[in-house]
């Protein structure tokens, strides 16, 4: 009797692991095609966004084009020129992607 006890736990670990490990394969897989991509892409954004200067031209997540006529680098202010004589304070947060000029 103790016998066949014993033996029914053991079987009972084997399987417990086989009935998580479609969540664990999930889990991966989210991961991989999900947030690896999400998180990197973040990282380039940052990057971006650190290294603007005066003179480059973005795009607000406002869908607002302008070129950057000058920085607030304490407060983290962009001063965007989006038209003749017209300049905004934005922040640089605000700051979706910045255009590439063509050659």
């Amino acid at each position: 009797m103790i016998a066949s006890f014993v033996l029914m736990q053991g079987e009972q670990g084997g399987s417990a692991f086989m009935a998580f490990l479609p969540f664990i394969l999930i889990f991966v897989i989210i991961y991989f095609l999900m947030i690896r991509p999400q998180t990197k892409k973040h990282k380039e954004t940052k990057l971006m966004i650190q290294s603007l200067q005066k003179g480059d031209e973005v795009v607000t997540a406002g869908g607002i084009y302008g070129t950057i006529a000058g920085i607030k680098e304490k407060e983290g202010i962009l001063i965007l020129k989006i038209a003749d004589n017209v300049k905004v304070n934005i922040s640089r947060a605000s700051i979706t992607r910045k255009v590439e000029k063509a050659a």
